[in-house]
């Protein structure tokens, strides 16, 4: 579209330019005319010729002059490049007069002396005068104006199309980085092993400011959140690596212990009888059903947090915090009576929307935690408040603190402080991840603080809706 208007704009400036020059030849001619007229008059009455008119009034090189006074014939003569004065043969004057009318200019060719733009004008009423000037000049004139025109037309279209290539070039280079990207990104192995996309349109292609740019910038962004995918997905790995091996464990140990027992029991009863057999046998059998109810509750949590992870096992109500916490310091204080158990409750109930039973798992967990974690004398203090619209549940504890070397994963399944796997120091090492599932599930947060003497683990929970019976749960635990 813009070559063809380039187009249109040389070939309408050649029409204009060309129909100034003719109109400037044109008044040129019209002047002439007037003066050779008056300067004629008086030859024409002694039947002057046109050459020898021409001869007593110098004229440009160009000019043509016909005259003629009824009923003399006519003459005609012109002055060449040379300034020399040439009178028309009788058949060049007959095709001249033949094509000139008495008024109004117009173009005539002569043959063998040129083309003229020619215009007549009376003399009384026998005489008339022609005067014609040569277009040769006004040829050459639009000749070169049409060259100059012609070749800055092409140079602009050749100049256009080659900005136009590139304009396309350039700005069609953040698509062909992010090709480039997208085809190497495409070339690796993203299936398998620890894998990482360091693939990632340049930043001078990804300008947000331009719409093509935007295409690069959603790429980066996509290979973002790809390459953090896949840096949790090998971290899921791992973690569920470490799950079935530390599960495995778990689950051969009661399993082992079952199976010695079983076969201790079956040698004692193939030999006899006795007492002491039969006694020895009730020990067994007993280590057995321990062992096999260790087994069973380890089963069962894991059960719990497969469920939870599915959005499972939560059975809304309204639940009282207040109560549900002194119930489970209750609990406690039996299987802890070596520590010092701490109550710090309003009298106002502090009311929630949650399962009150997965609740009351989560105080019992965190309370066995501070039993099992702490050397007897320590004081282990449960409270619970309204702050704002969340309802907080912290247990705090002057124990030697959580190692610093395992904060970040305490939280993990089958995590420990005591890398040992000794029983004295505990179960499974599933109970605070359950812990925090349940108030995962209830939109609410589990943290924890700890530096030696000084150990904190706070639940926040939303506090009760306007409709306990409907609870919006949507609203997220205060930061």
């Amino acid at each position: 579209m813009t070559s063809f208007i380039l187009v249109l704009v040389g070939v309408a400036t050649s029409a204009i330019l060309g129909a100034v020059v003719e109109e400037g030849l044109t008044s040129e001619l019209r002047e002439q005319t007037q003066r050779t007229a008056s300067f004629a008059r008086p030859y024409l009455v002694g039947g002057t010729s046109a050459a020898d008119i021409l001869a007593q009034q110098p004229m440009p090189a160009g000019t043509l002059l016909v005259v003629q006074t009824l009923p003399a014939a006519a003459t005609a003569a012109y002055v060449d490049e040379d300034g020399g004065i040439v009178a028309l043969t009788d058949e060049q004057l007959e095709q001249l007069v033949a094509t000139v009318p008495s008024e109004g200019p117009l173009v005539v060719t002569v043959d063998d002396v040129g083309t003229f733009r020619v215009e007549g004008e009376r003399i009384g009423q026998s005489s008339f005068v022609v005067v014609g000037l040569s277009r040769d000049k006004v040829a050459h004139t639009i000749g070169q104006m049409l060259t100059t025109i012609g070749l800055l037309t092409a140079g602009g279209l050749i100049l256009l199309a080659t900005a136009t290539a590139w304009t396309i070039r350039a700005g069609l280079a953040p698509l062909r980085a992010v090709a480039d990207t997208a085809a190497r990104v495409s070339t690796q192995r993203l299936d398998q092993g620890e894998v990482s996309i360091a693939e990632r349109v340049p930043d001078a292609q990804a300008d947000p400011r331009t719409e093509v740019g935007r295409v690069g910038e959603a790429l980066n962004s996509l290979l973002d959140h790809v390459d953090e995918s896949l840096t949790i997905r090998q971290r899921n790995e791992e973690r569920m690596r470490a799950f079935v091996a530390d599960a495995s464990h778990e689950l051969r140990t009661p399993l082992a212990s079952i199976r010695g027992y079983s076969e201790l029991s079956l040698r004692a009863l193939g030999r006899d009888h006795s007492a002491g057999t039969i006694e020895n046998t009730e020990t067994s059998l007993e280590r057995i059903q321990a062992q096999s109810l260790r087994m069973t509750s380890l089963v069962e949590d894991l059960l719990l947090l497969a469920r939870l992870d599915e959005g499972q096992e939560l059975v809304f109500g309204t639940v009282d915090l207040t109560r549900l916490v002194i119930d489970a310091v209750g609990d406690a204080r039996p299987t802890g009576p070596g520590h010092t158990w701490v109550l710090d409750v309003g009298d106002e109930p502090v009311l929630i929307a949650g399962d009150a039973g997965r609740l009351h798992q989560v105080a019992a967990n965190l309370l066995a935690n501070a039993r099992t974690h702490t050397p007897d004398g320590t004081t282990v203090t449960v409270s619970v408040a309204r702050e704002g619209a969340s309802a907080v549940l912290r247990v705090h504890d002057d124990g030697p603190g959580v190692d610093p070397a395992i904060a970040d994963e305490l939280f993990e399944r089958f995590s420990r402080a005591d890398r040992s796997r000794a029983r004295q120091t505990g179960g499974t090492g599933l109970g605070l991840s359950i812990a925090r599932a349940i108030v995962d599930a209830h939109r609410g947060t589990l943290t924890v603080s700890s530096s030696p003497g000084d150990t904190t683990f706070e639940v926040r929970l939303p506090a009760r809706p306007t409709d306990p019976a409907r609870p919006d749960l949507g609203t997220g635990a205060d930061q």
